[in-house]
């Protein structure tokens, strides 16, 4: 029986994918901080273990006879002290990798993001070849890169069997994030349309990860030490994908057009005010966020599907579907 580790199997991805591996008979362990959601993965089998991957010591413990490690875990929210996503994103991947390499785990999946793609300019079809930008967007992409860094450096000169995937704006069933923060939006003053809406939004189903996940444990030897671009391929329009969703849920869509400059001006402004008065928390606007409804950004998925075998099963308007009908049960 194959055995592996999930890191942050209590969130989002994390969560979906410990239930597939329960599916096909893994013996599986996952890592999270969330004990309700836990709990549920343990009534399926999955052995919880509640801890912060900043313990070195568990961590690389964690990974003692696993065959693969999935390394879901990230703090990704768009705000927060860059020390707070140093600690979670780079030294718990540090952490992992010395788990993987002393207990001579098989294959390290680990998910990184598109996010370090991003510089506030259009770009389509982007490949996993084309430069970064100079300077990260914010301290969640620029952590994210530092990490996808100390992977290929494990396989580079330590010879750790590992590939990563970068999966644009993952959505489904059980998603607290994308959908979620659109829906309030809509129930409160309406969904900003920037643009007019028009930009085009590069998703991913999160099953569909999940694949491109399971076909990284059997990747051939050209892929380790590589970086993969997953989406579902289907890149549509902001305002076609409101349209769709709430038509789905049988709720009526309340839009307001927001000029982009104003809104970016905006977003920054708020970035300094809260900056300066931590205790406000998070601002309800970013450039970055601002930018990820206006700006296109696409992916080029060309080199997952040649070398991987990569394969969208779930079509955006199947996910949507899957989605309304979990939404609408809760």
């Amino acid at each position: 029986m194959t055995k592996a580790l999930i890191t942050g199997a209590t969130g989002f991805l994390g969560g979906h994918m410990a239930r597939r591996l329960v599916e096909l008979g893994w013996d599986v362990t996952g890592t999270g901080r969330d004990r309700s959601r836990g709990q549920a993965l343990e009534h399926l089998g999955v052995q919880m273990n509640y801890y912060e991957l900043g313990d070195a010591e568990q961590t690389r413990q964690a990974c003692k006879g696993q065959h693969v490690v999935f390394h879901c875990a990230a703090l990704s929210s768009p705000w927060g002290t860059y020390s707070s996503f140093y600690r979670s994103n780079v030294e718990a991947t540090q952490h992992i990798v010395d788990g993987c390499i002393e207990h001579d785990v098989e294959r390290l999946i680990h998910v990184s993001t598109p996010s370090v793609y991003f510089d506030g300019k259009a770009h389509y079809g982007i490949r996993e070849s084309d430069p970064l930008p100079r300077k990260a967007v914010n301290h969640y992409a620029s952590t994210k890169l530092l990490a996808e860094q100390i992977v290929q450096q494990a396989y580079q000169k330590q010879g750790l069997p590992s590939m990563m995937i970068r999966p644009r704006a993952i959505f489904g069933p059980m998603d607290q994030t994308l959908f979620p923060r659109l829906l309030e939006a809509n129930r409160q003053s309406g969904v900003p349309l920037l643009q007019g809406g028009r930009a085009p939004i590069d998703l991913t189903y999160v099953d569909n990860v999940a694949d491109a996940m399971l076909l990284g444990v059997q990747a051939p030897e050209n892929a380790l030490g590589q970086a993969y671009n997953i989406s579902n391929g289907e890149p549509i329009p902001f305002i076609e994908l409101l349209t769709r969703l709430f038509q789905r849920l049988d709720i009526p869509l309340h839009t307001r057009r927001v000029p982009y400059p104003v809104a970016h001006a905006v977003a920054g402004t708020m970035e300094m005010v809260y900056r300066l008065i931590p205790a406000l928390g998070e601002p309800p606007l970013t450039r970055y966020s601002v930018g990820s409804i206006a700006v296109p950004h696409t992916l080029d998925i060309s080199l997952a599907q040649q070398q991987l075998g990569y394969v969208p099963r779930i079509s955006v308007d199947e996910g949507l579907e899957r989605f309304a009908d979990w939404w609408c049960e809760q």
